[in-house]
């Protein structure tokens, strides 16, 4: 867009959808893009259906990179943070913007600290990360953890299935008596950990269209609602 694009936009509404991926692997079978392709695409959507206009990606997030998945790249709690922090405020007072929605796809907890932390002077930020929404009549197995099973696996079924090799697709729930996993936690796994943890051979084309319909318009809410 150019300046004056911008500027009629804002004129009408100041706000700002800022979508903000990582780049990790996902399981064999999924892009380390993945969950910036997802938040990518809503991103999209939602500027297309609301006119606010939607910021490029930030596809770089918080996690533990692993020496067995090699691709992915993160930032530093810290980095993020203020990264974001930077960006906020140079809208805010350069383009005069007075909200914020910061839509992310990622479990982690120093991800989601570094984006719920962030400072503005006047501004409104929400932050959504799409991921902890209720999915329990969408999904067969809704409280696995999502990291390559069945909810992001058939969301990227649905949204760039020509990114999706499921002849690679692994299985793999974790032993009774494990911890939790959580995405980009530095405790060790089982021996055998593809990358993915959950079901991706429950996932589907079909299940992506109900589940991103739905996380669509949850989001589309949140915004209207600002």
């Amino acid at each position: 867009m150019t300046p004056g694009a911008v500027r009629e936009r804002l004129r009408e509404r100041p706000a700002l959808i800022v979508p903000v991926g990582t780049t990790e692997q996902h399981g064999p079978h999924l892009p380390l893009g993945c969950d910036t392709v997802i938040v990518e695409r809503l991103a999209d959507d939602l500027s297309a259906a609301t006119s606010v206009i939607r910021t490029p990606t930030l596809e770089y997030g918080v996690h533990t990179p692993s020496p067995s998945f090699p691709g992915g790249a993160a930032l530093q709690r810290k980095t993020l943070h203020r990264v974001l922090n930077e960006l906020i405020a140079s809208w805010e007072t350069g383009a005069g913007v007075r909200e914020f929605l910061i839509l992310t796809a990622q479990a982690n907890d120093a991800h989601l600290e570094a984006l719920s932390t962030i400072r503005s002077e006047s501004a409104h930020v929400l932050v959504v990360d799409v991921f902890a929404l209720e999915f329990q009549e969408l999904l067969e197995r809704p409280d696995d953890p999502v990291q390559g099973g069945e909810l992001d696996t058939s969301l990227l079924l649905y949204i760039a299935p020509d990114l999706v090799r499921m002849e690679l697709a692994e299985d793999f729930a974790m032993p009774s008596g494990k911890r939790p996993y959580r995405p980009g936690s530095s405790h060790r796994v089982p021996e055998g950990f593809p990358g993915s943890i959950g079901f991706p051979s429950l996932a589907s084309a079909q299940k992506g269209e109900r589940l991103y319909t739905f996380i669509l318009g949850q989001v589309r809410r949140c915004l209207e609602s600002c």
